[in-house]
């Protein structure tokens, strides 16, 4: 049974949800207390935590920095799985890629979570276009959580998350695992594509671009419009243009002020 120290008031909810918004624009107030709650009580027990009270006054203060980053991987939802959404990538294959005329192709998938999205955009690439060992292709995969960017780098599947995937794509561009029982690694060919790295979307931005096709998907319901607002621009200015910009299918800009051209369910043009 919870201890009574452990119990979460409504002013100490309200405490960790500005911490939450100012470090990674994430929404918390609405209808999430119990979600908080629960994923506090993990952290609780694995750093063997008392109270609240002292939770606060350690993620607040100098050393807290590792804590707080911790917290919030606790608080993000990591859903993800391979070809998820799959109209999205039926349109690159159909729609985009026979338009790519040059060499150099750039790819983002912002909030990548355990890599699943990046590796399928890179395996789709190396499907359909015959001569991608040619040209320069890179996907840029990031996310705020170390924890599931870990999971990326190491790119190992259980059979269970690969039981959707087409039996080629699994003969092509995986590897059975040595060590993991019922387990797959991810190809060379394809993980060489992928570079994974941290950013917290909130923050500036260290890559140039320009960028041919951004995937940011099914992130933006957890930000406030205001938040949503400033990520729409700033995809915006880093897509060449005539670049894309997908979005997940419960994610339109409809109420957001863009300069988007609107192609189709969650998909957009510069």
């Amino acid at each position: 049974m919870m201890q009574a120290s452990h119990e979460l008031n409504d002013k100490q909810f309200r405490t960790i949800s500005d911490l939450v918004y100012r470090h990674c624009g994430i929404n918390l107030k609405d209808g999430k207390e119990a979600l908080v709650k629960a994923r506090l009580m993990k952290r609780f027990r694995a750093i063997g935590m008392n109270s609240v009270e002292s939770y606060l006054e350690l993620i607040e203060s100098k050393a807290g920095d590792h804590e707080l980053d911790q917290m919030i991987d606790a608080m993000t939802t990591n859903k993800t799985s391979f070809f998820r959404e799959f109209e999205h990538f039926r349109y690159l294959r159909e729609t985009v890629l026979p338009q790519f005329k040059g060499a150099r192709m750039r790819f983002w998938s912002a909030a990548c979570s355990s890599g699943e999205e990046p590796y399928s955009l890179a395996m789709l690439l190396r499907e359909h276009l015959s001569d991608i060992d040619r040209r320069d292709v890179l996907i840029l995969a990031t996310d705020i959580s170390r924890r599931m960017l870990e999971k990326g780098a190491k790119a190992l599947y259980s059979e269970d998350i690969l039981k959707d995937l087409p039996s080629t794509y699994l003969q092509k561009y995986f590897v059975k695992s040595r060590n993991t029982a019922c387990a797959y690694q991810v190809a060379d060919t394809v993980r060489s594509m992928v570079r994974l790295a941290r950013l917290n979307l909130m923050d500036s931005w260290p890559m140039k671009g320009p960028f041919h096709v951004i995937f940011c998907r099914n992130v933006m319901i957890y930000f406030d419009r205001a938040t949503q607002q400033e990520l729409i621009n700033r995809f915006w200015e880093l897509l060449e243009p005539g670049g894309y910009l997908f979005v997940g299918h419960s994610e339109g800009l409809s109420a957001i002020t863009h300069k988007f051209n609107y192609l189709r369910p969650a998909t957009y043009r510069k």
